[in-house]
This record gives structure tokens, C-alpha cells and sequence, in this order.
């Protein structure tokens, strides 16, 4: 009976050998599976912040007391808004009429001068006329002349419009204008000698300087002379 025993060991034994290796190497499977290095996860979607924050809610609740007050400024608003846009295209049609006046003014500011000068102008032609034909001899046209200016230089005093004292004067650079200067021993020095256009004056405003000449004193050569002996 032993030897029968002994003989199925022997038979058995390679199975028995080869089970247990297998069993082994599915141990180690499942260790080197375990005690592997750790590999990073795919990060997972954070779903919360993926997910659209929710907005926070707009409505705003009012009394209404609250309600009406606000309509009541909201048409005062309007109110002034159409007010101001009135006034806005008043000012501007104001604007417009006020240049337009302006204008209107420049182009006919003169017109009262010219009605006056068109009165001398016909008392000039008509003795221009008159001594064409021969009717007036030099004396008589000469009488009409004078009447002719005695008369423009009343409209330019009526206007405002003064001569501006030249001769005899000490010259003033803010009314004459030294075209010549002449050495002499019989006038002062600075002292207008002679004047070659007259000047004028609108109110207190030099409008045209006087075109003069100019004294410029040096001794007498006599009298220089005497004093020496």
C-alpha cells in the first residue's frame, strides 16, 4: 500500500509543481500592480466652474409711493430736456438774426454821409458846367469854389472831422509825419516850418497824420561872428 501511495506522489508531484508556480506569478502580477508608481489622473471637469454663474437678479422692487415719484421726475426731465432744446434754437435763430443785422448795418452805415456829400458833389458839377459854357469868369468860379468848401468843411465838423494844427506848432510825432527837415537860424529847432498835407482828426482819433517840414536850428553866421570878436 505504500508503494501504491508513493507512486501517485510522484505522479502528482509535477502537477502540484506547476500549480504552484502559476500561483506564484499571479502573486507577483498582482504585487508589481500594486506597488507601481502612481500615474496623474486625468484632472476631471470641474463642473462647477464650467457651469455659468448664475446671474444675480436685476428686478428691484419698489413702493408705490416710489414708483409715482420717479415717473413724476422723469417727466420733469423731459420736461427740461424740451425746454432747453427751445432755448437752444432760439439762441440760434437769435445768433442768425443778429449777423444777419450786422451785416445790414456795415452795408449802409454810411448812408446819411453820402446823402450830404452828394450835395457838394452837385455844387462842383455845376460849376464845372458853368465855366465849360463860359458863363463865369474866373472870379465867379473861383467865389463857387470856395462857397463849394466852406461848405464840405461844415459837413466834416458836423461828423466830427478837425484839421489837425501843423504850422508854427512844435512838432508832434503822434500827429505829423517829417517829411523834410531844414537847417535854419530863424525858426526853433523842432518847429514845424511848413505844412505840405494837412492832417485830421475824427473826435480824439488822428486818422491822418500831417505831412510837415521841420526846422532844424544852427547859428547865424553873422551873429557867431560878432560874438567871436
Amino acid at each position: 500500500m505504500n508503494k501504491g501511495f508513493n507512486l501517485l506522489a510522484r505522479c502528482l508531484r509535477p502537477l502540484f509543481e506547476v500549480f504552484m508556480n502559476k500561483n506564484e506569478h499571479a502573486g507577483d502580477k498582482k504585487n508589481n500592480k500594486d506597488h507601481s508608481p502612481l500615474r496623474p489622473e486625468p484632472a476631471k471637469a470641474d463642473n462647477d466652474a464650467q457651469e455659468p454663474v448664475a446671474k444675480a437678479d436685476d428686478r428691484v422692487v419698489l413702493s408705490r409711493q416710489e414708483c409715482e415719484k420717479l415717473k413724476e421726475e422723469a417727466a420733469k426731465a423731459k420736461e427740461n430736456w424740451d425746454r432747453l432744446l427751445r432755448q437752444q434754437a432760439d439762441f440760434e435763430n437769435f445768433r442768425k438774426r443778429l449777423e444777419r443785422d450786422k451785416q445790414e448795418f456795415q452795408k449802409y452805415a454810411h448812408e446819411d454821409l453820402i446823402v450830404d456829400f452828394l450835395g457838394v458833389l452837385d455844387d462842383l458839377e455845376r460849376s464845372v458846367e458853368a465855366a465849360e459854357k463860359g458863363q463865369e469868369n474866373s472870379e465867379a468860379f473861383l467865389k463857387g469854389i470856395e462857397m463849394i468848401l466852406a461848405h464840405l468843411y461844415e459837413l466834416l465838423k458836423k461828423r466830427g472831422v478837425a484839421a489837425i494844427a501843423a504850422k508854427g506848432k512844435k512838432f508832434d510825432p503822434n500827429q505829423h509825419e517829417a517829411l523834410v527837415q531844414t537847417e535854419t537860424p530863424e525858426y526853433e529847432d523842432g518847429e514845424v516850418i511848413e505844412e505840405m498835407q494837412k492832417g485830421y482828426k475824427l473826435n480824439d482819433r488822428v486818422i491822418r497824420t500831417a505831412k510837415v517840414r521841420v526846422a532844424k536850428r544852427i547859428e547865424n553866421r553873422g551873429q557867431k561872428t560878432e560874438n567871436g570878436k
